[in-house]
């Protein structure tokens, strides 16, 4: 284990403000979230022991936040990677304008200043997350692979050869190494949805694995909904606040959501990131807020729900609910 190694941790920290030191590529603003003991120990192994960590969950857990809370409270560099359908395992090295250096060859035949030389095979070259994350030698850096199972079959695995020693790849087009610096291996946070099944039995042996519950206690929610407000109105001009929910509000919006959310037989259960949309509906968008009393009440057991536009995203779980007044 190297000393960089050793020396760095994440605790979690209410930051409200960029640490000193923070990297330029370091979030530049406090993601508002709350890290419990176990999944905070998942972070400080997969730091310590330089394993990627992949984490699971139901979408709206607050898998993909957990990156930029990490690289924000350690001040270090970010480089997210959303992975798509066409996604390859190189994209994440670099990616190389092939048809941008030809059409640059066509323009100088015809006598015309291209913007790149295309005699130079390196300025056609651009850095992908983990590229970018490898030639920082100062510092680790934190990459997010997030979605990983939104690729082929055949893209975990094609990862391997760059998430482990000796942690470099070559660019074919320039002959060129990459190599990340032994004592500052990035940070790799893998997020999966399980959208085309389990991932190869090679890659999760490579990885570190942490199940990200949602929150189930009232307490945590209401945790939850300070640390938003604090972080939005951190943001803003004094003229501008944000005034979170009265009490009775937010008791009944989180014992409401709670209900919905676990009791309602859903096919796509709604996240933090939905609740908080509710909340502030339910907040600000009429003339007053909505009535606590009514929440829990009557409408509720009349299986009415206000605004379930936000919360209710497939037709299955719209025709449980009727829209309240």
């Amino acid at each position: 284990m190297t000393k960089a190694a050793k020396t760095l941790k994440f605790e979690g920290k209410d930051l409200r403000q960029r640490p000193t030191g923070a990297h330029k590529d370091a979030p530049q603003e406090p993601e508002p979230y709350i890290v419990g003991d176990r999944l905070k120990t998942a972070v400080n192994l997969a730091i310590a022991l330089r394993r990627p960590l992949l984490l699971e969950g139901d979408p709206g857990c607050g898998k993909t936040c957990l990156a930029k809370a990490v690289a924000f409270e350690l001040g270090l560099p970010f480089f997210p990677w959303n992975i798509q359908s066409i996604s390859k395992a190189q994209d994440g090295q670099y990616v190389y304008d092939a048809l941008g250096r030809l059409h640059d060859v066509q323009i100088q035949k015809g006598e015309k200043a291209s913007r790149r030389d295309p005699s130079d095979p390196k300025a056609y070259c651009e850095m992908g997350a983990l590229g970018k994350a490898f030639e920082i030698k100062d510092r680790p850096s934190v990459v997010l692979i997030d979605e990983i199972d939104k690729a082929e079959l055949d893209f975990p695995n094609d990862l391997l050869t760059v998430l482990d020693k000796p942690w470099k790849f070559q660019v074919k087009e320039t002959g060129a190494w990459v190599a990340a610096d032994p004592q500052y291996i990035p940070i790799v946070f893998i997020t999966s949805n399980k959208e085309k099944g389990n991932l190869p039995d090679a890659f999760l042996r490579r990885c570190l694995y942490h199940f990200v519950e949602f929150p189930k206690d009232s307490e945590e929610l209401k945790r939850i909904i300070t640390r938003h407000y604090e972080i939005e109105n951190l943001q803003r001009q004094a003229d501008d606040k944000m005034t979170p929910p009265q009490e009775d509000l937010q008791k009944a919006s989180i014992e409401r959501f709670l209900s919905v959310r676990n009791e309602g037989g859903l096919v796509k259960k709604p996240g933090t990131s939905e609740f908080l949309d509710w909340l502030k509906a339910l907040q600000t968008f009429a003339a007053k807020p909505y009535s606590a009393e009514k929440l829990v009440g009557k409408d509720e057991k009349e299986n009415k729900l206000p605004y379930p536009e936000l919360l209710l995203k497939v037709q299955q779980d719209w025709r449980k609910f009727k829209p309240a007044t």
